[in-house]
């Protein structure tokens, strides 16, 4: 298939080397920053345009891998050349595009990406919807030669499950980023955590996230969590922050126990 890949970010740059590696051509990357735009088409050997006046007309499929608040414009501008037009958002409704074309469909990448790390792109959930039962067909068929796991999700599933992702990945990234801030106020390498995070991520993959929960929160421990709570008495964010997780942890795991 011939496509043009709208954005340079992460998700643009893997999916682009994705559909690259599958024998796919990419015609045109574009970026409002033409050093973007010809960095990543660079690497997947095709144009660099920063003016959507410029796109070629061999496009079959257009990817729109931009911000969320950008989607609806760009799509405005691409419904002239009537072509398939999909998004990789996760938070987008399928209807964006579709007030602008009816060959519309979402091709949500449900993983996190950055471009200094590679990864194994066969591994990624893609997350389709279409706007009929052909395009879906469609979209089926290309999503299968990147990837071997490809889903039929609506629109209000995938908000559910960005919505999730956030919980499962982002937020979490924030708290290590908390951990590596107080352990370096007393001069202590976050390396001290990372087995400890390996085998919690380890954990959850092999059994319910409930059942293997620990901590003090989990054994109602007060005298411990006071005095977690004493040594964020100059950070009232954090206090904040530790009071709520623990009440959460206390609510979901009520009747269970825990050996830590």
């Amino acid at each position: 298939m011939n496509i043009t890949i709208i954005g340079s970010g992460n998700v643009a740059t893997h999916m682009a080397a994705a559909f690259k590696n599958a024998g796919h051509r990419i015609v045109q990357v574009y970026s409002r920053d033409i050093q973007h735009a010809s960095l990543l088409a660079y690497h997947v050997g095709a144009e660099a345009i920063d003016n959507l006046a410029d796109i070629n007309s061999d496009t079959g499929l257009f990817v729109v891998s931009v911000k969320d608040d950008a989607i609806a414009t760009i799509a405005e501008a691409l419904s002239a050349h009537q072509k398939l037009i999909v998004h990789t958002s996760g938070s987008t409704e399928l209807s964006t595009l579709l007030a602008f074309t009816s060959n519309a469909g979402v091709f949500y990448p449900l993983q996190t990406f950055s471009k200094i790390k590679e990864l194994d792109f066969r591994s990624v959930p893609l997350c389709l919807e279409a706007a009929n039962d052909t395009i879906l067909a469609d979209l089926k068929q290309l999503a299968f030669t990147i990837s071997n796991n490809v889903y039929t999700v609506s629109s209000a599933q995938r908000r559910i499950l960005h919505l999730a992702a956030v919980f499962a990945c982002n937020f979490p990234n924030y708290l290590y980023s908390v951990a590596q801030d107080l352990l370096a106020q007393y001069q202590l390498e976050f390396d001290l955590l990372r087995p400890l995070i390996l085998e919690t991520a380890q954990k959850v993959l092999e059994q319910e996230p409930r059942n293997v929960q620990t901590g003090p929160a989990v054994r109602n421990d007060a005298g411990t969590m006071a005095a977690h709570m004493q040594l964020l008495s100059d950070m009232p964010m954090l206090q904040e922050v530790y009071t709520l997780l623990s009440q959460g942890i206390i609510k979901n795991n009520k009747g269970l126990t825990a050996d830590e």
